[in-house]
C-alpha cells in the first residue's frame, strides 16, 4: 500500500491586508463585505488550449490529493479564477493560474477563489502550464511577455512564495522562490528538479509530464500508477510463494525417493541375508 506523504504545515501565510483594507467599515472597523462581488462568483477562464493541458493540471491537484488525502486543511485547483483588489459595486479584478495550491484554509468545492472572502489569502503555489492562448488572457502580445505579466503579479500582488512554469511542448521548465519580495530562480538538483518550500515536495519532469517527487527522489504515484505497482507487487509475491511451495514439494519427493530406494537396498541385502543393521 503507497503511504500518504505528509503535508507540510502552513508557511508564512500569504496575507495582503493592504488590498483587503476597503472592506473596513470606518466606523465599526468591521469587514463591509456586503457592497462587493459575492464569496460564490462564479470562475471566469477560457477553454484549455488543449488536451496536454488538461492532463497536466489533472496530474498535478490529483497526485496532490492523494498525497494528502488525510488533510482537509488546503485547497488545490485548476483554471479557476482569483478574484482580488475588488472596488465596491465594480467586478474585482481576477487572474485564473492554470494550478494553484492554497495552505491553512478549509478544503471545500469552490467556485473561484475569493481573496477578500477567504482571508485576504493568495495562494501558496502556483504552476502555469505555457500556451499561445494564455499571453491574451493577460493583454500582452507574446508568450514571455505573458510570463513576466504574470510573473511580477504573483510576485507583486499575489506575493505567492513559490512560482513554477512549465511548457507540455518543449518540456521547459522554471522555478522561483520569493526572497525578501523577489522573485529568484530556483536552482534544480541533481537529478534536475525544484523544490517547493510549501509543498516540501520538488517538481521535476517524467516521462514529459511535470510531476511530484518526494524528498528522497522517489516519484509521487497517480492512483493508477499506485494501483499497478500494488498488484506487481502481489503478482510477484504470489510467484515467490508458488517456486516455495514448489521447492518444498520437490523436497518432499526426493526424501520419498531416498526412502523408496533405501528400502530396496535394505530388502536386497536381506535376501543376500546380509543383515544391513550389521553394517
Amino acid at each position: 500500500m503507497v503511504q500518504a506523504l505528509k503535508a507540510p504545515e502552513v508557511i508564512n501565510p500569504v496575507i495582503n491586508p493592504t488590498d483587503i483594507s476597503v472592506l473596513t467599515d470606518i466606523e465599526s472597523d468591521e469587514p463591509n463585505l456586503d457592497i462587493f462581488p459575492p464569496a460564490d462568483i462564479e470562475s471566469d477562464e477560457p477553454e484549455l488550449e488543449s488536451s496536454l493541458h488538461l492532463q497536466q493540471i489533472f496530474l498535478l491537484i490529483s497526485c496532490l490529493e492523494l498525497c494528502w488525502r488525510e488533510r482537509n486543511d488546503y485547497f488545490a485547483a485548476g483554471n479557476l479564477s482569483i478574484y482580488f483588489k475588488p472596488e465596491p459595486n465594480r467586478p474585482a479584478e481576477f487572474r485564473g493560474p492554470d494550478f494553484f495550491m492554497v495552505l491553512g484554509t478549509q478544503k471545500k468545492e469552490r467556485k473561484s477563489w475569493v481573496v477578500y472572502h477567504e482571508g485576504g489569502i493568495y495562494p501558496h503555489v502556483i504552476v502555469e502550464i505555457l500556451s499561445n492562448s494564455t499571453a491574451r488572457v493577460v493583454g500582452v502580445a507574446s508568450p514571455l511577455g505573458n510570463r513576466t505579466a504574470k510573473k511580477l503579479l504573483y510576485q507583486n500582488v499575489f506575493r505567492t512564495p513559490n512560482y513554477f512554469w512549465f511548457d507540455p511542448y518543449t518540456l521547459e521548465f522554471q522555478g522561483f522562490h520569493l526572497v525578501e519580495g523577489e522573485y529568484v530562480a530556483l536552482e534544480p538538483n541533481e537529478k534536475g528538479h525544484l523544490w517547493s518550500s510549501q509543498l516540501q515536495m520538488c517538481l521535476g519532469i517524467h516521462e514529459t509530464k511535470l510531476r511530484y517527487f518526494t524528498t528522497a527522489g522517489d516519484l509521487v504515484l497517480t492512483a493508477e500508477e499506485a494501483w499497478l505497482q500494488e498488484r506487481s507487487r502481489a503478482d510477484l509475491e504470489s510467484q515467490r510463494a508458488e517456486q516455495e511451495s514448489q521447492r518444498a514439494e520437490d523436497a518432499i519427493v526426493a526424501v520419498v525417493a531416498t526412502i523408496a530406494r533405501n528400502e530396496k537396498l535394505v530388502a536386497k541385502l536381506r535376501e543376500l541375508n546380509i543383515n544391513p543393521e550389521e553394517l
